[in-house]
């Protein structure tokens, strides 16, 4: 079986970061993915909402750089969350990235400025 993923989007919202109880750091980054496609003669947007799951130093590298609005690439394998909740199961993919890499958008000088994460994880390609 072959389980990978490799996803481009923006964070819906800043990362949260949390600790496991032998002090591992676990950041949640959601990403907002959108997709174009042709439905007859018009062109169609959607929009896929998905938990990209980090952990270590990278967790914690992330929570520091990224906020709501950037874009990232994250590269990982997919994974479905089950559990119960009031009686109803309920259910949710996630992504368990083993990558995520900082992408830039051509911005004005002044956002520009805005501090670089470090080079160890900003220059591993996915491929």
């Amino acid at each position: 079986m072959f389980n990978r993923i490799i996803l481009i989007g923006n964070l819906t919202r800043d990362p949260e970061i949390r600790y496991t109880p032998s002090g591992v750091a676990v950041a949640t980054v959601p990403i907002a993915v959108n997709s174009r496609y042709r439905q007859g003669d018009e062109m169609r947007e959607e929009t896929l909402f998905i938990d990209a799951v980090v952990f270590g130093k990278q967790a914690e590298t992330c929570t520091q750089y990224l906020n709501k609005g950037k874009m990232v690439l994250v590269e990982g394998r997919l994974r479905e969350r089950r559990w119960e909740y009031e009686g109803q199961k309920r259910s949710k993919f996630e992504v368990i990235a083993t990558n995520i890499r900082f992408l830039s958008r051509k911005e004005s000088a002044e956002t520009q400025e805005e501090q670089i994460p470090p080079e160890e994880y900003t220059d591993l390609e996915p491929f």
